[in-house]
């Protein structure tokens, strides 16, 4: 989160001095308090500084990335998830080449009847298996993925944090974003509902950067 040399300028003060009106510290800055009253908007909102009634501005004490750190582990992967791409383990290679280039993604989920996850297969695994010579048009993806119960994943309500870390930790590109299905066993029946990437992960750091 980057700050404007005002905003820094209002964070000193209110370090200094606060709690603080918003009028003395337009005050101690020589402008009006209208002028101010969008920094100390933003200010406030991005956690930086508190406000209390009759008494006025306070530093919170969080820095800018704290502030950041902090809405990544209240963001919920439910809430940034995509729609998940699915094949069969019985699609062919060739086809699932096809379908990672038209859905553009780097990761396919690979499931059974009932959207019950069986599997993952990377743009890596289709390069290797296409490099190595066999007839793709007929070799099915379930020789090539990666099964369950090796298949890292994520629940809606786990932390993008959390999700995040997982993607680097295992290093992978997406995720499926997986419930227990009510009645099966919940060790191995999981219901895919989502795709977490690093490309939403980009996208939401796009957005705290821009005040969303």
């Amino acid at each position: 989160m980057e700050l404007s040399k005002r905003q820094e300028a209002i964070l000193e003060i209110v370090k200094k001095e606060g709690p603080i009106t918003g009028e003395q510290i337009a005050e101690r800055l020589s402008l009006t308090r209208a002028t101010l009253r969008p920094d100390m908007a933003i200010l406030t909102m991005a956690g930086l500084l508190e406000a209390r009634p009759r008494v006025g501005y306070y530093y919170s004490g969080k820095t800018p990335n704290k502030v950041i750190a902090e809405k990544l582990h209240r963001i919920k992967v439910g809430e940034v998830k995509s729609v998940p791409v699915v094949v069969s383990e019985h699609c062919s290679v060739y086809d699932a080449v096809v379908t990672m280039f038209i859905e553009d993604v780097g990761t396919l989920i690979v499931v059974r009847e009932g959207g019950i996850l069986e599997g993952v297969i990377s743009r890596k695994d289709l390069l290797k298996i296409t490099l190595g010579g066999q007839d793709i048009h007929k070799l099915p993806v379930g020789v090539v993925m990666t099964r369950m119960p090796n298949v890292i994943t994520v629940g809606p309500d786990d932390s993008v944090w959390l999700a995040a870390k997982k993607l680097i930790t295992h290093e992978v590109d997406a995720l499926p974003v997986v419930r227990p299905v009510e009645g099966g066993d919940k060790n191995k029946d999981l219901e895919v509902i989502g795709r977490l990437s690093k490309t939403n992960i980009t996208r939401l750091f796009v957005e705290l950067g821009e005040g969303n």
